[in-house]
């Protein structure tokens, strides 16, 4: 039976996933993935530790400016993350797996080079968003540069999860204005957080448009940090 929702999943990433069934996810190395792992009632915290395929599909994603504060642990559209897909799309960069390419980050504006993987065009969506970032108003360019990084193989801090950043999928913009929930001072993903954002929406928008969800749409929000996930967005747009 069809799964509109696992259908847009095979559509965002044709290059690695072949098909599904009734309990897998069949990439087309031949890998089989399950959709779910069988637990029930899971957190939020659970949800995001050690996500299934489901997991990734839990809390919707809202474009643009519509969205809402996150107000609870929940508010994580996107952030969970199923780690044999990714591993088997982007390669293990503890073994030199990543296929990566250096772009001009801005180069109009002198906003150096950045290494990307190449896996599901991810270089060339973050050239267009690089060329469309360029035409937006010169006052929103202090945002943009420098890029505090792409590609960094390492696990998202605080915990054993591997960051988007160690696929070189994921860009984070000038750390000057911008803001992270572990800042404010919570420690845990069970803490009360404090949402905080400086980002205007018109660079937000420009992410999206290419296929990338951004980090201050989270309730543990991360506003510097944007990542390639076309399903996320493409369900989105299915949902307007």
């Amino acid at each position: 039976m069809a799964d509109p929702t696992l259908d847009v999943l095979v559509a965002a990433y044709p290059d690695f996933i072949a098909r599904y069934d009734a309990k897998d996810l069949i990439l087309k190395n031949g890998q089989h993935i399950a959709l779910s792992d069988g637990a029930a009632d899971k957190t939020p915290q659970q949800r995001i530790e050690k996500a299934d395929i489901r997991d990734m599909f839990v809390m919707p994603y809202t474009l643009g400016a519509r969205y809402k504060q996150p107000a609870t642990p929940a508010d994580d559209p996107g952030r969970a993350r199923n780690q044999a897909l990714f591993d088997a799309m982007y390669g293990d960069c503890t073994k030199g797996q990543v296929k990566l390419k250096t772009i001009q980050w801005l180069p109009r504006l002198g906003g150096g080079s950045l290494r990307v993987t190449t896996a599901n065009g991810v270089a060339d969506r973050l050239e267009a968003v690089s060329r469309d970032l360029e035409a937006l108003p010169a006052k929103f360019h202090v945002y943009l540069k420098p890029s505090a990084g792409t590609f960094n193989c390492r696990v998202i801090a605080g915990t054993s999860r591997m960051s988007m950043h160690a696929y070189a999928a994921a860009i984070d913009i000038n750390v000057k204005f911008t803001d992270y929930w572990r800042w404010g001072g919570a420690k845990k993903e069970t803490d009360k957080v404090s949402y905080k954002n400086r980002i205007p929406m018109e660079i937000v928008e420009v992410f999206e448009k290419h296929g990338f969800i951004w980090g201050g749409k989270w309730y543990h929000y991360d506003t510097m940090h944007f990542e390639y996930r076309p399903e996320i967005i493409a369900l989105a747009k299915n949902s307007k």
